[in-house]
């Protein structure tokens, strides 16, 4: 993660004499010396590349009397190839997921909370207007029935919503924590392990359909609003 902190204290390398033979190196030394070997082979796992054009424009950390929540803002131009298939009936999904973070000084940062937002866009031919389910779970795994339900007149007031993911709720104030500020990792991307398995095939490698963003921050905890 890339807020790791990490603290070798100087009694590792103390010597005791009784531990300690004359012209050998004690245990404290030898202790250190691993240490040292594995911060020099650890290397922090490379970030998904952001699609270029897409931006998290807004991300604001809430305290409330229930828990906490993350709200976040979105911008970016749905794919031409996506659209296409949208017009065709065929829906389309997106996720939205976040990871709140404890830290440590002594060692890497403590997870503590990871959700997501699963979000299902189609067009409705008989009515001419968009649909977006949201659930918390897959919705081609469970069904649309687990999921609530919004209808829109445009596409672009469909896009709105999914761009906008308001109050993500993490988790229990007692079990995240009420320090001044998190650590916070927020992802963003269309999902296309929920489409048919033909389009997943189909899809594969298309540009059009290679949507996604991730951001890492430290944000203070605010009152909701």
């Amino acid at each position: 993660m890339p807020w790791v902190t990490t603290t070798v204290s100087s009694t590792l390398f103390s010597r005791s004499p009784r531990a300690e033979r004359p012209g050998r190196p004690g245990r404290g030394w030898a202790v250190g010396l691993v240490l040292v070997v594995l911060l020099l082979l650890w290397r922090p796992t490379p970030a998904a590349a952001d699609t270029p054009g897409t931006e998290v424009t807004q991300l604001r950390l809430e305290r409330g009397d229930d828990g906490v929540y993350l709200s976040a803002a979105v911008k970016f131009e749905l794919p031409q190839g996506v659209e296409d298939v949208l017009d065709k009936g065929i829906a389309v999904y997106f996720v939205a997921e976040a990871e709140i973070y404890r830290e440590r000084w002594y060692w890497a940062d403590r997870r503590v909370a990871q959700v997501a937002r699963h979000m299902r866009l189609a067009y409705q031919p008989l009515t001419r207007r968009w649909r977006v389910n949201v659930s918390p779970v897959s919705i081609s795994q469970f069904g649309v029935g687990f999921a609530l339900n919004q209808n829109f007149d445009t596409l672009a007031e469909a896009l709105g919503a999914i761009k906008r993911v308001g109050r993500l709720r993490l988790g229990d104030l007692a079990d995240i924590g009420d320090d001044a500020t998190h650590p916070v990792v927020f992802r963003f991307k269309l999902d296309n392990t929920q489409l048919p398995r033909p389009f997943q095939i189909g899809v594969a490698g298309h540009a059009d359909w290679n949507l996604s963003i991730e951001r890492s921050v430290r944000l203070p905890m605010e009152p909701v609003r």
